[in-house]
This record gives structure tokens, C-alpha cells and sequence, in this order.
């Protein structure tokens, strides 16, 4: 790995973003190895949470400009990492990917963060959606998930405007769920991972997400509630319903018997299609 870094302790994947002398500036290479290693811990059952944040004094400063003029052309290269992340997308993974945005996050460092399922901010993050204010147009499906995560008078502000904001400005936007202070942040998003890892059932939790996914896409209220009958009965018939009860009646920790790599209902394979291909 030449651009993040990692580590898995007890049930928790970090990973780095660590191109600390460009501020952790996004490049093709990055792109894959990040959807790259988050693809192979969304396929390993010891790994029940990820936690992205970025290394030094910047999460991400959006992409490298150093091609200049000719950065957003195009090429090979990017088409590569694009077909890479395509392996990745967020409401087909199982595992749920916490953002720790420890600083400067503007471009795809803003963008990309809303595709994970948690975001925690320091209060020394300044987030800002800058593509119009580089000649370019919002990418990594901002314009889709922006508007349903923040309302679609909110969201048309700041794409519109490309301005930066703030921790507390972001907050208040409802791009993070919470603010807190610039050396708590990583534990914080540590003990949010560490909780999901010790206390939940992988299978519920990987049904759980992909569903929240599939339901922000539905417009018919009685199919949503039809599909979600469906995997809640499916659920119920299931070891860790049994072990979700008795664990709780006999006091003790639960131990999971069922695999989320293996054990999703074989009928919903990928709750919301690969909109990327």
C-alpha cells in the first residue's frame, strides 16, 4: 500500500488515508486501494466495522491537481480505479464503514464520506463541496445521496455554492451526526465501531444497511414495508434471533452463529442494484 494505511483490532478495520505531504490528496492509486482493501474486509467475517480518517493534519484535500488544467480529463487510469470502486459500492457491502473526517475534507474528501453509514467530525473539520468553484460538477453520487440526506434546499446550497463549512456548520446540516473535540475524535469513532463488533449480529446489521439503501430509493410505501416483513420474518426464523434472546434472558454475551459473507437471504442477493455499471 503507497497511499493509506491499516490496521484490524479486535472486529475493527482502520484505514488511513496517508499521503500526509499532499494533505492526503486523492489520486487513482488511492481510490484503489482504498475500495480494494474496503472490498476484501467486507468479505472477511473477522472484520465487523470499518473506520476511515485521514493521517496528519488533513482528512482529504479532494483530488491531486498536480496534472493541472488537464486533472478532471479523464483517462485510463481513473476508468481503472472506477471500475474498482464499482466492486465496492456502498449499498451492496455488508459491513458498516464509519468516517472519522479528522480536518480539510473538501471535493471527494466530502463527497465520498457520504457514501459510509456514520460520519464523526473533529471540531477542527472544514467540509466543502468545491466542484463548482473548480469548472467541474459534483461526483461519487453526491447529487443522488446529498439531497435525501439533507434535503434537497440544503443540498442545492452547498453544490451549488461550493462554499466550506465548518464542523458546526456540518452538523447542523446533518452531514455528521456529531461534533467532538479534535483528539477525541478517533476513539470516538473507535468506540461507535467497537460497539457495533462486540454487541450486534453481523447478518442483521449487513440486512440492516443494505435495506436503509434500498428503502431511500423506494417511492412506494406498501412494497417497503412488504420487502421489509419479509426479511424480518426471514430474520426471525434464524440462530441469531434465538441467540439475540437467550444471550439477553441469561445475561451474557451473545455469540453469533451466522456469517455475513455466507448467510444473507439467498433471494436478495444485493438489496439495491450496482447503479455504477
Amino acid at each position: 500500500m503507497n497511499t493509506i494505511t491499516t490496521d484490524v483490532d479486535r472486529g475493527v478495520g482502520t484505514i488511513w488515508l496517508d499521503r500526509q505531504d499532499r494533505l492526503n490528496a486523492y489520486t487513482a492509486e488511492m481510490g484503489a486501494e482504498l475500495f480494494g482493501q474496503m472490498h476484501a474486509w467486507d468479505m472477511d467475517d473477522r472484520v465487523r466495522a470499518i473506520v476511515i480518517t485521514g493521517a496528519g493534519r488533513a482528512f482529504c484535500a479532494g483530488a491531486d491537481l498536480a496534472a493541472g488544467g488537464d486533472t478532471f480529463a479523464g483517462d485510463g487510469t481513473w476508468n481503472a480505479a472506477r471500475e474498482n470502486e464499482r466492486k465496492t459500492q456502498p449499498w451492496n457491502m455488508r459491513t458498516p464503514v464509519i468516517g472519522a473526517i479528522n480536518g480539510p475534507a473538501v471535493g471527494i474528501g466530502a463527497t465520498l464520506p457520504l457514501q459510509w453509514d456514520i460520519r464523526v467530525a473533529s471540531d477542527r473539520a472544514k467540509i466543502g463541496f468545491v466542484f463548482t468553484r473548480r469548472g467541474i460538477i459534483p461526483e461519487a453520487h453526491s447529487t443522488w445521496i446529498l439531497p435525501r440526506l439533507i434535503g434537497m434546499s440544503r443540498a442545492m446550497e452547498l453544490l451549488i455554492t461550493g462554499r466550506i463549512l465548518t464542523a458546526a456548520e456540518a452538523l447542523e446540516f446533518g452531514i455528521v451526526s456529531r461534533v467532538v473535540p479534535h483528539d477525541d475524535l478517533l476513539a470516538t469513532a473507535h468506540a461507535i465501531a467497537r460497539d457495533i463488533a462486540d454487541n450486534t449480529a453481523p447478518v442483521s446489521v449487513a440486512i440492516t444497511r443494505r435495506l436503509l439503501w434500498r428503502q431511500i430509493m423506494e417511492t412506494d410505501p406498501h412494497a417497503a414495508k412488504t420487502l421489509e416483513d419479509e426479511l424480518f420474518f426471514w430474520s426471525g426464523k434464524q440462530p441469531d434471533a434465538t441467540e439475540g434472546v437467550t444471550s439477553f434472558l441469561e445475561k451474557r454475551p451473545p455469540h453469533w452463529k451466522m456469517s455475513a459473507a455466507k448467510d444473507l437471504p439467498t433471494t436478495l442477493p444485493d438489496l439495491v442494484p450496482d447503479v455504477g455499471t
